[in-house]
């Protein structure tokens, strides 16, 4: 059995030599044992002391107040605990503790120090608490007046504002009934005085639970719809932002520490619930604005479906599909050119149709999706009524918005019976409205190859008639778009066009003219990109849409409006143009074996070469096309969607291929903003955006280029690429990225090391191909400034200095040599132990060294003297084995060298290294 007062001598001694877990672990064994309430106070102590230095000031105090219930004036202990009171914030109990010991020992200068500190921040402490106190009374005595000046009432709710989001200030606002005075605020009906309020309630719930839950049921859920119901975009916003911190403070997104306060909040799954319930009911209700009705389908499609679907957790979707789909799917079935339409904005049903998709997505079984389809079957199948046209409308307009969504599930509702027949009727009506809801229909019904065969041979006669007979330029265009969607259902495959020759010429012309007209409005004008990013898929009618400035332009100010519809269509059009599409890969072999079988091969259109498309690139950089693409990575909405965001990183990865471009996009913003599409998205869009990122990092001034805090983000994305799953290409233009960034501060190269890229870089390190070899050492090079990296080579039972030796014989690949000598020189001027470890690694360490100081390469060379330099100063035994070998020859012969201006820089360090050995008294000088 151990004896608890050697444990607690054990603890002493780690203590003393800094190993505080060990000291803990010591003293924790000896309070186990040990009855003596002394030697018990003794341990609490010691262990308190621990704490202190761990920084765990909850347990320091803990440990502090056990000793002093044994020994009330036990001085360590009460001055221990007074430094964790002071530590958690606790001000005016630390002052009671060292009081105590300034009365036991009245000379103890640190005590009196300490007492007259604390009583002064007390004093800051309150006097800051009752100015606060009094700034909010008059912040909201100047917002209810309704007399006051409109200037002071702006800048009363600006400094609210502000106030909420501090801790202090939220409280204060808390404590002094700034709930129920912010709701007043809302009843006034003025939205800026609305906004006021919403933004500071937002504030105040922000990464404090307790707080939230708290603002949630005195305010009222109920109460928060109906301010988001409000037709105001800015205060539907707001309050959408005020939900969304309360979501992540009840599910602890915001992942901050808040002590005690939380063991307050009760179980919150049931609030969510609540919250879930009312969003739903907020889609329905005629009550609720077009805008209001936006930021209910963003809050569901944010919070609702799994962010990552290795999480087995999916209740929350299966929950909204069960009560809350068919309200979903009312809003998809919304026509807006019918009176009794819901308040909608141009957004709302793309917005409904995501949150379809993804609620689709997030299913986990055969049986959970056929329970979806049948949801949706039973909503369509009751809609239907032959005796009432507009129920049929409602119907067909559902299945049009799940076509936006899921294609798989709209492709088995389209099979329905009834469904095609009822379009086919619609399309036949009389009435424009029923056109316009089938037209649109049979754009999205047609979306695969299969599908649209059969409109082909069953649709275009439809829609040609329509066209021609309709004087309705929203029908028209519409029938249009569905004529050049069947038109390039052969995809980039020129053998495959549908049409006769030059017809899809037509039709891109008439959409590049309806584009280019600003008195058609923009829901029409965004059909015909919804055309065009069918009918760039040929060759021919993407070179001349390059070719048409205006026709850009008037497409990039598209994209920059409030219509977010069209963002996938403009990212879509840009992949064609740019041909940054996926291409399966053509294997000679199988092309002969299809050619022999009488099967069908795939043909690439003439211009669909490299140097056309390069043109194509030029075209739409000069066009300004990277302000478009930052403006559209900027939508905050659920309409950016995964496979949006991934046809974006196509656009700029295609964009970024030619080094000379470069440098434009980073002047127009490009740089930054790749970043969130390497952080979000598809693995393959965020494999696209980091491989855009490693080429734009690899040749620009990162300051320029990522400025202030953004550079740091940057580097997950580049670590991403290096792992085998990806190419060459990427492995070695995230390495170049990587080696500029670590060349520019500590800090990088810190965030280099905690993403964990080391392993990575020292990996390729070993590399058979000579550039993915190279752009790891030179990595290397500027990453070995940093003492952890040091850490690593200094470790016992590891290659890495050997490697680092043994490729500074590389004379064939001389920015390789450069690189590994660099790192040399640099962890042999850095680390002394490193020097003599050199020697043991490899037994020709001596060779190699000499012929680096030989070699005719001046930036060689010098890292080569400086390497020499750093082994002679480090030890005497070392140096004495140098001027035993050729080597000193080797330096007397540089440092006797006539002053050249290119080499003075190497003269004077192997100068430096021949006065080392003079002093060491192993030379000597010769008159």
């Amino acid at each position: 059995m151990e004896d608890p007062v050697q444990l607690k001598e054990e603890g002493n001694k780690y203590f003393q030599s800094n190993d505080y877990d060990k000291a803990i672990e010591s003293y924790s064994k000896a309070l186990n044992l040990i009855k003596d309430k002394k030697i018990l106070a003794v341990l609490y102590r010691n262990r308190s002391a621990c704490f202190l230095k761990k920084e765990n000031y909850i347990q320091a105090a803990t440990d502090a107040s056990k000793a002093i219930d044994v020994d009330g004036s036990d001085i360590k202990a009460l001055y221990r605990r007074c430094q964790a009171l002071e530590k958690l914030g606790k001000l005016d109990q630390a002052f009671k503790d060292v009081q105590r010991c300034a009365t036991l020992e009245p000379n103890n200068r640190t005590f009196r120090e300490t007492l007259h500190r604390l009583g002064t921040d007390i004093q800051e402490k309150l006097r800051v608490q009752f100015s606060t106190d009094s700034r909010v009374q008059k912040m909201f005595e100047i917002l209810l007046d309704p007399n006051s000046e409109k200037e002071k009432r702006e800048k009363a709710a600006n400094n609210l504002i502000v106030l909420g989001r501090e801790d202090a200030g939220a409280e204060r606002i808390f404590q002094s009934n700034g709930v129920n005075l912010l709701l007043q605020l809302v009843e006034t009906k003025d939205p800026e005085l609305v906004i006021s309020a919403v933004r500071t309630l937002s504030g105040m719930c922000a990464g404090h639970r307790a707080r939230a839950t708290a603002v949630l049921h005195l305010v009222g859920f109920n109460r928060i719809c109906s301010i988001m119901a409000v037709d105001n975009e800015e205060i539907a916003l707001a309050t959408c932002n005020l939900v969304q911190n309360i979501v992540d403070s009840l599910t602890e997104e915001d992942k901050k520490d808040h002590g005690k306060a939380d063991a307050l909040v009760l179980d919150t799954k049931k609030d969510l619930k609540m919250i879930t319930t009312h969003l739903l009911d907020m889609l329905a209700s005629k009550k609720v604005s077009g805008h209001g009705r936006d930021q209910a389908l963003n809050l569901l499609n944010k919070n609702i479906p799994r962010k990552n679907l290795k999480d087995k957790d999916h209740s929350k979707s299966l929950f909204v599909i069960d009560t809350g789909l068919k309200k979903i799917l009312k809003v998809l079935g919304q026509v807006p050119e019918l009176p009794n339409c819901l308040p909608l904005t141009v957004n709302t049903r793309i917005n409904a149709s995501v949150l379809v998709n993804r609620l689709y997505d997030d299913l986990r079984c055969d049986p959970e999706r056929d329970n979806f389809r049948t949801i949706c079957e039973e909503y369509i199948t009751g809609t239907f009524d032959p005796k009432n046209m507009e129920k049929n409308l409602h119907a067909i307009q559902t299945v049009s918005g799940i076509l936006q969504g899921p294609f798989d599930l709209g492709n088995k509702l389209l099979s329905m019976q009834g469904v095609m027949e009822m379009m086919v009727a619609l399309t036949g009506s009389e009435n424009e409205i029923d056109q316009l809801v089938a037209v649109e229909a049979l754009i999205h019904a047609s979306t695969k190859l299969s599908r649209a065969s059969f409109f082909i041979t069953n649709g275009v006669s439809m829609l040609k008639e329509i066209y021609k007979k309709t004087k309705n330029e929203k029908i028209k265009i519409r029938a249009l778009v569905g004529l050049c969607k069947l038109g390039s259902a052969g995809g980039t495959d020129y053998a495959l066009r549908q049409f006769a020759e030059g017809s899809t010429d037509k039709l891109a012309k008439q959409c590049r003219k309806w584009l280019c007209n600003p008195s058609i409005d923009i829901q029409t004008r965004k059909w015909a990109v919804e055309g065009l990013a069918y009918l760039t898929l040929d060759a021919d009618v993407k070179d001349e849409f390059v070719e048409d400035e205006e026709a850009l332009r008037a497409m990039f100010e598209l994209s920059k409006t409030s219509d977010k519809t069209v963002l996938y269509s403009v990212a879509t059009t840009l992949v064609n143009c740019t041909n940054s599409y996926e291409v399966k890969e053509v294997i000679p072999e199988l092309v002969q074996l299809a050619k022999f079988s009488k099967q069908h091969v795939p043909e690439q259109h003439p211009k669909d070469k490299k140097d056309f498309v390069m043109k194509r690139v030029k075209r739409l950089l000069k066009a300004d096309v990277i302000s478009a693409l930052a403006c559209m990575v900027k939508a905050d909405s659920a309409i950016l969607t995964d496979q949006t965001k991934e046809q974006l990183a196509r656009v700029f990865l295609a964009l970024c291929d030619d080094p000379k471009d470069r440098g434009t996009i980073v002047a127009q913003g490009g740089g930054k903003a790749m970043i969130p599409l390497a952080l979000e998205g598809t693995d393959v869009g965020k494999t696209k955006a980091s491989h855009g990122l490693a080429k734009i990092a690899a040749v620009s001034n990162p300051d320029i280029a990522f400025p202030g805090e953004r550079v740091y983000e940057v580097i997950r994305p580049l670590v991403s690429l290096l792992n085998t799953e990806r190419d060459g290409m990427q492995n070695f233009e995230a390495l170049l990225g990587l080696t500029n960034l670590a060349a520019k501060s500590d800090k990088l190269r810190q965030k280099i090391i905690k993403e964990k890229a080391l392993p990575e870089i020292e990996n390729y390190m070993f590399e058979n191909h000579e550039q993915i070899r190279q752009a790891a050492t030179e990595c290397m090079c500027n990453l070995v400034v940093n003492k952890e990296v040091q850490e690593r080579f200094l470790a016992e039972g590891n290659d890495r200095l050997k490697l680092v030796v043994l490729l500074c014989s590389e004379e064939d690949d001389i920015k390789l040599q450069r690189a590994a000598a660099g790192a040399l020189a640099v962890l042999t001027s850095s680390q002394k132990k490193l020097c003599l470890k050199m020697t043991e690694v490899t037994s020709q360490w001596m060779e190699i060294l000499q012929r680096l100081c030989l070699n005719e390469d001046l930036h060689v060379q010098h890292r080569g003297v400086v390497i020499a330099n750093n082994l002679i100063s480090a030890d005497k035994e070392l140096a004495k084995k140098m001027v035993e070998s050729e080597m000193l020859e080797i330096l007397t012969v540089i440092g006797k060298q006539e002053e050249d201006p290119r080499k003075l820089h190497i003269i004077a360090v192997a100068r430096d290294a021949l006065v080392k050995c003079l002093e060491y008294g192993l030379i000597k000088p010769v008159s």
